[in-house]
């Protein structure tokens, strides 16, 4: 940017901070979306945003990544200076589209200046400021502008701009047919050489540049006049926003026109369905209001008519409690202080008094004294309550009481069990008219104890299942009868406690038998078998053992054992001809068939 440029920029804040003063500001682009102010320097991000320079510097890095590049000569180094050095990118975000676009290492003034947007800014000044006064003299009003200086020039000033050496290539523009334009057409200075306006394009570094960037730092480089290369550049553009980017544009618009028509649809359709919402539930307070009032006369009735309950019960306490704390305290000053003399001198009033009070009065229990505590007065949210105004409501004052003995117990697992096994049963609370509680909370009680082993008991679990009912499940250890203790709030319910009668485990044999080996080897004491065990009179028994539906042979007698070696001995004894010895043995058999029988059956009786 050349030097005159940098001074109407920084110009720029006390005509922008007027331009804010007065709300004359009319023109978006000219002012900067980042401190909403004229544009100071401005530069175009990567994603075609332009902010100020100083704007661009202010934003907070989003990330910042490093990495090793050459310098170019573009950068103001000479062509054998070259050398790679470590170089850090910022990347931040852009306050208009939040799009992460790159700051060169260079920072903001890296970035190429938006000349479109000083024209704006400039013609702005025009337009809003009025008469200008001349840069230059300061004392005449300013009638022309110098595209090249970027000054306003008054007449006089003018033509002495005109006649200097220097400056007498200038284009100087009228300032009333600039503001009649709406348009500003100057020339684009090089930044690196004052008054140099870009007229060439150097094709391998792709930049503009002047005469004397490309007679010094470009000079090996391929330089063509702006007129030559901007048709194929600017076809490229028009090609890309002709063809792609403009017919996106309008599907795009589209798109976003019915989405808006969409939006508005939608917003009439809540507008509607929230009005019909609102008059719905105005109905609905309206009538849960009024059976809420219904719900609190009935819960103060009943709080009325118990509350008088109480009132008479504690009247008959307190007469009751005088009474007999009267009639004690007399008997007790009688014994403590009185003499013989008076002891038995009103030995007969006392007597007859404290006598009536015993047989008269009768022992306050806490199921008589307190029979309502308010514990039964509950409110069931869930419950429907009917129609109120046409409205379905729902919550209802529960004020029924449990009446210990019309609560019944369900399921067989109260009266028989079986070893090893969970049993079940249901207790199920009701009041007195003998309907179930609609809800529980009520603190159950389940105990259950051996008879005959005190220590043996059984650990029992109870589910509430909140509608009055409980399930009670257990399992048992051992065998026997059971004493089962089943309390609400303390109390034993009806029948309570309750026999449990819990059967052995029936247990299948594995299928090892033992029988004694004087039986099963037909009186041969002689015999032995592979367990150590004996029998009275130290006789060793003889094991038969039946393992997978097999047939062993134990001391030459067949018994459930091998019957495939039974069968080959009887084929040799038939070839001997020992007819006798075949008699012999087939008795022996029978026998010890018969025995291993009874023995088993008695074995599966026992087990």
């Amino acid at each position: 940017m050349s030097q005159c440029e940098q001074t109407e920029n920084a110009e720029q804040p006390a005509l922008s901070s007027t331009h804010e003063q007065n709300g004359l500001l009319v023109n978006p682009r000219a002012v900067c979306n980042a401190c909403r102010r004229l544009y100071r320097d401005p530069k175009i991000l990567p994603c075609l945003h332009t902010f100020c320079s100083d704007c661009i510097g202010q934003l907070e890095p989003f990330s910042v990544s490093s990495r090793c590049r050459g310098d170019s000569p573009a950068d103001g180094r000479g062509q054998g200076e070259q050398e790679d050095r470590l170089a850090v990118t910022v990347t931040v975000l852009c306050p208009d589209c939040d799009s992460e676009v790159d700051i060169p290492p260079s920072g903001p003034q890296g970035l190429s200046t938006d000349h479109l947007a000083l024209d704006e800014v400039f013609l702005e000044t025009l337009v809003t400021d009025g008469p200008l006064g001349c840069d230059l003299c300061g004392e005449g009003v300013a009638e022309s502008r110098c595209e090249v200086c970027c000054v306003n020039l008054c007449e006089f000033c003018c033509q002495a701009h005109r006649r200097q050496k220097r400056t007498a290539s200038h284009s100087i523009q009228c300032l009333e047919e600039l503001k009649s334009r709406g348009r500003l057409s100057r020339p684009v200075l090089c930044s690196l050489h004052h008054g140099q306006e870009l007229r060439l394009f150097c094709q391998p570094c792709d930049l503009p540049v002047c005469l004397e960037c490309a007679a010094t730092l470009h000079r090996d480089h391929r330089c063509c006049p702006t007129r030559d290369v901007i048709d194929r550049h600017g076809d490229r553009i028009r090609e890309l926003v002709t063809v792609c980017l403009r017919p996106r544009l309008e599907r795009l618009r589209d798109s976003l026109q019915k989405v808006e028509a969409s939006q508005e649809a939608l917003q009439a359709r809540v507008d509607a369905t929230a009005k019909e919402v609102r008059e719905f539930a105005r109905g609905y307070a309206s009538a849960v209001e009024a059976h809420c009032l219904s719900l609190l006369h009935r819960l103060e009735e009943l709080r009325v008519q118990r509350r008088n309950q109480l009132h008479l019960q504690r009247a008959q306490l307190q007469q009751a409690l005088l009474d007999i704390g009267g009639s004690v305290e007399f008997a007790e000053r009688l014994l403590g202080t009185g003499s013989d003399a008076e002891i038995l001198s009103a030995k007969g009033v006392t007597l007859r008094r404290l006598t009536s009070l015993v047989e008269n009065s009768r022992e306050p229990h806490p199921a008589t004294v307190a029979p309502d505590d308010g514990s039964g007065i509950s409110f069931l949210p869930r419950e429907s309550a009917g129609e109120v105004e046409g409205y379905p409501v729902v919550g209802i004052i529960n004020s029924k009481t449990m009446d210990l003995s019309k609560c019944t117990i369900e399921g067989e697992g109260l009266q028989r069990a079986t070893e090893g096994q969970q049993g079940h049963f249901t207790l199920v609370c009701r009041d007195s008219a003998g309907e179930q509680m609609a809800q529980g909370g009520d603190h159950v009680l389940v105990s259950i104890v051996h008879k005959e082993k005190k220590s043996c008991t059984v650990e029992t679990s109870v589910v509430d299942n909140s509608d009055g009912s409980y399930s009670v499940s257990y399992t048992p250890k051992e065998p026997g009868t059971y004493s089962v203790w089943v309390c609400v709030k303390a109390q034993h319910v009806k029948g309570s406690p309750f026999m449990l009668n819990v059967k052995r485990k029936f247990r299948r044999h594995s299928g090892t038998f033992h029988c004694c080996s004087f039986c099963s080897s037909g009186g041969s004491k002689e015999a032995r078998c592979g367990c150590p065990g004996t029998m009275p009179g130290r006789i060793r028994k003889l094991c038969m053992v039946v393992l997978h539906k097999q047939w062993l042979l134990v001391s030459g007698v067949v018994v459930p054992g091998e019957r495939s070696r039974s069968k080959s001995r009887s084929r040799e004894q038939d070839r001997s001809g020992s007819r006798g010895r075949d008699r012999t043995r087939q008795i022996r058999v029978q026998r010890t068939r018969q025995i291993w029988v009874q023995r088993t059956r008695q074995i599966q009786i026992q087990v």
